[in-house]
C-alpha cells in the first residue's frame, strides 16, 4: 500500500487529488454535534493543500436513498472543514454534474474543495458492478490521483471507496495508514495482557468479533445492552431489558468456550436499572436505581452497568498492555446512565498500557463526556471498520488500495 508520503515526495502541485473522507458527521438540523471525523482529515488535506494540489474532498453523510436530500447535506462539514483549515473551501452542489464540474475546473493550486453528499448518486452504493462503475468512471474524470483517507467507509463496497481507486493512481492517506498500523498492533505481536471490552445495544453485532478474540484476548468484559443476552444465557432473569432471545445459544456456547480457552469473560454483577427509556434530549431526572445484576425487578429496563461493575471493569483494565473498547456500557447521552461508560474510560486513561477506543458511538462517548482525546492511544473513526477488520475480514477499501 502507497501512502501518501511517498505522494508527497513525488510532488503534486497542480495536481488534482480526489480525498476520500469520512465526513459522516452528526447534525442536529445543520449543527455538527461531533465534528471528530472532520478534524480526523484535516492533516491530509492540509498537507496536499500547502504541496500545491487541487484538492476535491468527498464523502458521504448518513443514508439517503440514491438521491438528493437537504437533510443530509455536506454543505455543513464543508464549511467546518473550511474553519479548521483556515481557508475558505468551495461546494460543489453536486457529485459528478455541471456544479461539481465546474467548481473543480475553478480550482488554483493549494485550493480546496467538497462535494456534496456521493449517496446523492445512487451509483455510489450500488450492488450493481456496472452502475457502481459508471459513477466511478465520471469521478475519475475529475481527477488525477486518489487519496483514500474515509476510514468508516472502508469496509463498503461502494463506488468511491472500491471501484474508483483502481482508476486512478491512489495512495493512503494519513489517517488511513494510522488506523491500519493501530490494528496491526491488536492482532499481530499484541502485548498482554490483552483486555478487550465490548459494549452496544445488540449482541448480535459482536458475535463475529467476540468469535475472533476468543482466541486472542485475555479478558473479555461485557457491557451495554448486550450484556443481557449474556445474563440470561447464563440463567439470570433481565426484567423489560433488552434481550435478543435467538442469540442465546451463540452466547451459551462463547461463554462455554471462554472457560475452556482461559479467557476471563466478565458480565455485570450489578446494573442501573429504571422503569422506562428516558428522554435525551431533555436529560431530566428520572427513577433510576442499581440492583444486583442477579435480583432485576420484573418490568425494570437495564441502563447501565452499577458502580460495583465499574469498579470491577477498572480493575480488570488496571494491569492490561493493550485495551480494545468498542461500544458504551449504558445509554451514556443521558447522566443517570453515564457512569458505567465514564468508569471505562477513566481506566483507559489510567492505563499505561496501548489504549485504543474503537470509533462509532464509543469515540462519541469519550468526546460527550468531555475526556481528553489525547489521554487515550489511539481513537479510531470507524468502529464498524475497526470490528470487521478484527473479525479477519477483508475490506474492501483496504484491498482496493493494495497494488
Amino acid at each position: 500500500m502507497k501512502t501518501i508520503d511517498e505522494l508527497l515526495s513525488d510532488g503534486v502541485a497542480g495536481k488534482r487529488v480526489f480525498v476520500r473522507a469520512d465526513l459522516n458527521v452528526p447534525l442536529s438540523g445543520t449543527t455538527i454535534t461531533d465534528d471528530g471525523r472532520i478534524r480526523a482529515v484535516v492533516p491530509t488535506v492540509k498537507a496536499l493543500s500547502e504541496a500545491g494540489a487541487r484538492v476535491i474532498v468527498a464523502s458521504h453523510l448518513g443514508r439517503p436513498k440514491g438521491a438528493p436530500d437537504p437533510a443530509f447535506s455536506l454543505a455543513p462539514a464543508a464549511a467546518r472543514l473550511g474553519e479548521l483549515l483556515g481557508a475558505d473551501v468551495a461546494f460543489a452542489e453536486d457529485t459528478v454534474g455541471e456544479s461539481a464540474e465546474s467548481t473543480v475546473s475553478g480550482l488554483a493550486d493549494g485550493q480546496v474543495a467538497v462535494l456534496e453528499n456521493l449517496r446523492f448518486n445512487a451509483g455510489e452504493t450500488a450492488k450493481d458492478e456496472a452502475e457502481r462503475g459508471a459513477f466511478a468512471d465520471r469521478l475519475a474524470g475529475l481527477a488525477d490521483i486518489y487519496v483514500g483517507d474515509g476510514f468508516g467507509a472502508v469496509h463498503r463496497k461502494h463506488a468511491s471507496v472500491f471501484d474508483l481507486p483502481k482508476r486512478l493512481p491512489h495512495y493512503a492517506g494519513f489517517l488511513i495508514a494510522t488506523e491500519v498500523g493501530v490494528l496491526k498492533k491488536l492482532t499481530e505481536d499484541v502485548a498482554r495482557p490483552y483486555v478487550v471490552a465490548l459494549g452496544g445495544s445488540k449482541v448480535s453485532d459482536k458475535l463475529a468479533v467476540i468469535d475472533q478474540l476468543l482466541g486472542k484476548a485475555d479478558r473479555i468484559l461485557i457491557g451495554g445492552g448486550m450484556a443481557f443476552t449474556f445474563l440470561k444465557a447464563q440463567g439470570q432473569e433481565v426484567g423489560a431489558s433488552l434481550l435478543q432471545e435467538d442469540q442465546i445459544p451463540a452466547v451459551t456456547e462463547y461463554l462455554e468456550r471462554a472457560e475452556k480457552q482461559g479467557v476471563e469473560l466478565v458480565l455485570p454483577i450489578d446494573v442501573v436499572v429504571s422503569p422506562g427509556f428516558p428522554d435525551l434530549k431533555a436529560k431530566a431526572p428520572t427513577e433510576h436505581s442499581a440492583v444486583d445484576a442477579d435480583k432485576m425487578p420484573e418490568g425494570q429496563l437495564g441502563l447501565d452497568i452499577g458502580p460495583k461493575t465499574g469498579e470491577l471493569y477498572a480493575s480488570k483494565l488496571a494491569d492490561a498492555a493493550t485495551v480494545f473498547w468498542n461500544g458504551p456500557m449504558g445509554v451514556f447521552e443521558h447522566p443517570d446512565y453515564a457512569e458505567g461508560t465514564k468508569a471505562v474510560a477513566q481506566a483507559l486513561v489510567d492505563s499505561d498500557g496501548f489504549t485504543v477506543v474503537g470509533g462509532g458511538d464509543s469515540a462519541a462517548a469519550v468526546r460527550t463526556l468531555g475526556f481528553d482525546e489525547t489521554a487515550f492511544g489511539h481513537i479510531s473513526t470507524g468502529g464498524g471498520a475497526s470490528l470487521e477488520y478484527l473479525e479477519g475480514k477483508t475490506l474492501p477499501g483496504l484491498a482496493a488500495l493494495e497494488d
